[in-house]
């Protein structure tokens, strides 16, 4: 038996003898066998090492030097890439695909996959009932097509709103939340429900809500918000949020500017929300209270979902989910640095009654969205075509691409 030496030799190891009941082992060669090959290799191993140490610059490469050590200089604070070089390597359609979450049915693991592979979007929506593709680490196998990490994001605010409940047992609505339980009560649930949803796969949860609600329990709010005092919903907020963030779920606020006393469902048709003065001197005040600076969930773990909301004094014409000053508004106003997602663009009707998925997305993304969404999935593709024309035809800047997926890179953890 041998082993290696520092050096780089075999050393004889000693051998013990075989037992009674143990097969022989081969009798080792006699050492004089090879010793004139021996001799040969040891003199030309002594040549190369002279002509290697004698060439310039040999000794920045020795191990003794610093320099030549991994050092992790290329890397951020948090030993990450920086995103800067990370975009620059992206092709400008790899860009834009980062820049998508489409829905995904969750009973077809495998198309789900394929997907991904082929398209290389940055997120994916998982909706519905069914469970085959949060089940028997299903997610592990798409997270494995992808070449940066994938978002994979779910509506589970609990009540009548969640994905899990069938696996992992159900969530209470956010208004029962409030009704009975502290906020730190409600951040432990945030925590456990975190921690299952990750156990699943999913990386980022759209919720909680923090739109103002007294409507009926089944109005399109109604109790998925925690109440009508904007103090009350942003303290509850922060607590749900701030339990998913320490499972390491990302969060995401919605519906933007807010959609709790709006009139109508945007999932039928347009809506019209109070005027903007209106929504400033309440609706708004969790965004300034949770998202401003200082604010408790300002540090880029978070991000917003924009409603698709007609706003008097705001948007003209078009939803706000397509409205460039509502993402002004937002960044501005509010000093919100971190991930803005759209609502669903593919399946609510304040949209799809007007727009075709293409241009939607192109809309959204031009108006100021960092991700476009799309429950009702399928058809990247063509939305991709549509979205390089655009950036080549100069109506997505260029330099608001990079920074959207700068910021979606940095949400997903890919770079810093």
């Amino acid at each position: 038996m041998t082993r290696a030496t520092a050096g780089g030799m075999m050393a004889a190891m000693p051998t013990r003898a075989p037992s009674p009941s143990s097969p022989q082992s081969p009798a080792p060669l006699p050492l004089s066998h090879g010793r004139g090959r021996t001799r040969a290799g040891a003199a030309l191993l002594v040549c190369l090492l002279t002509v290697i140490l004698a060439t310039p610059g040999a000794a920045a490469a020795s191990p003794a030097d610093p320099a030549a050590q991994p050092s992790g200089a290329d890397l951020g604070p948090d030993r990450l890439p920086h995103c800067a070089a990370v975009v620059a390597a992206m092709s400008p359609r790899d860009r834009l695909a980062q820049r998508i979450m489409v829905g995904v049915d969750a009973a077809d693991p495998a198309t789900t996959a394929e997907t991904v592979r082929a398209t290389q979007v940055g997120g994916i929506f998982v909706g519905g009932n069914a469970t085959a593709l949060l089940t028997d680490q299903a997610l592990r196998g798409v997270q494995a097509m992808s070449r940066i990490p994938l978002a994979v994001a779910a509506d589970d605010e609990g009540g009548r709103v969640q994905r899990i409940d069938d696996l992992d047992g159900e969530l209470p609505s956010a208004r029962k939340m409030a009704a009975q339980l502290t906020p730190e009560q409600v951040q432990q649930l945030g925590l456990q429900r975190g921690r299952q949803q990750l156990a699943r796969g999913i990386t980022m949860n759209l919720a909680p809500v923090v739109d103002l609600g007294g409507q009926p329990a089944g109005a399109v709010i109604g109790d998925r918000s925690f109440g009508t005092d904007p103090d009350t919903v942003a303290s509850y907020a922060a607590a749900f949020a701030e339990g998913e963030r320490k499972a390491g779920v990302f969060s995401v606020l919605k519906h933007f500017p807010g959609h709790g006393r709006a009139v109508g469902d945007s999932h039928k048709g347009r809506v019209t929300a109070p005027s903007l003065d209106e929504l400033r001197s309440a609706d708004l005040k969790p965004y300034a209270t949770l998202l401003g600076p200082g604010g408790p969930l300002a540090d880029g773990r978070t991000g917003v979902l924009v409603g698709h909301l007609d706003v008097p004094g705001l948007t003209t014409g078009l939803p706000s989910s397509l409205t460039p000053a509502v993402y002004q508004l937002l960044r501005t106003e509010y000093g919100f640095a971190g991930l803005v997602l759209t609502d669903d663009l593919g399946a609510m009707k304040a949209v799809t009654g007007t727009f075709e998925l293409p241009e939607a997305v192109e809309r959204a993304l031009a108006a100021g969205a960092d991700m476009a969404l799309w429950s009702s999935g399928g058809r990247v593709s063509p939305v991709l075509d549509g979205l390089a024309q655009a950036l080549a035809a100069g109506r997505i800047d260029p330099g608001a691409n990079d920074a959207a997926v700068t910021r979606v890179l940095k949400a997903k953890r890919a770079c810093s």
